[in-house]
């Protein structure tokens, strides 16, 4: 029985959002108590990963009001719903509080971190993400796990390692000032506009189009200028 997953999923739908797997959160989880004082015994993840979200997110409001962060209050907005109608909590992997979302994600499905970085996705590659996670009081019941080699592990060219224009990625570090100084160059701007050309050159998945690409790179370029990372290189 996996009756509210189900229901979860069926309200996320329309969202562009699905339920990236969930499980029993132990003490090393770092699952914070409750606001009533009690231990979530269920924590359920919520995502995107593939298309779906990308034809729902751009017709927000929140997508064209200029203000910053517009993909996370967009996400505050839908999901508080969703949270108060299930009795559940929320946790979000932005904003104030810092949460171990990578930790709980490979917990709750079969992802990996990945040669750049990013935590590579079986069947989505890298073009997926984490907005949340539901935090119930209820032991309840959920799909099992799904277990998988990360395709990283076969991949023998690694073309992610190699697309940098810059040589920003080694595989074991992130040059982030050579590519904050790229992206404000001419040359840069195969990557600012269409996105992150080793994200891109990852075989396992495309981006599904330009808006979500480039939405990606945009808020990430916004995060290295506000840093004083973006053209000092």
């Amino acid at each position: 029985m996996v009756e509210v997953y189900a229901e979860i999923g069926a309200r996320l739908a329309p969202l562009g959002l699905i339920p990236r797997g969930g499980f029993r959160p132990e003490p090393a989880d770092g699952v914070p108590a409750l606001r009533d004082g009690r231990t979530a015994k269920t924590l359920i993840l919520v995502g995107n990963a593939g298309a779906a979200l990308w034809e729902v997110f751009p017709a927000s409001p929140e997508a064209d009001d200029g203000q910053a962060n517009p993909l996370d209050r967009w996400t505050e907005r839908v999901l508080g719903p969703i949270a108060a109608a299930l009795g559940a909590e929320l946790f979000f992997p932005f904003g104030d509080g810092s949460h171990p979302f990578t930790r709980w994600a490979v917990r709750a499905e079969a992802v990996a971190p990945s040669p750049i970085g990013l935590m590579i996705h079986p069947e989505y590659g890298l073009w997926h993400a984490y907005r949340g996670a539901l935090a119930f009081a209820e032991a309840l019941p959920l799909p099992p796990r799904v277990a998988a080699l990360s395709p990283c592990e076969a991949c023998e060219t690694k073309p992610c390692l190699t697309a940098c224009p810059v040589g920003a990625f080694s595989g074991d570090a992130y040059d982030v000032p050579a590519c904050g100084a790229h992206l404000t160059k001419p040359a840069g701007k195969a990557c600012l506009e269409g996105g992150c050309l080793a994200r891109r050159a990852c075989p396992v998945a495309r981006p599904n189009g330009p808006v979500q690409a480039g939405f990606h790179m945009a808020a990430f370029f916004r995060s290295l200028t506000k840093a004083g990372l973006a053209g000092n290189g």
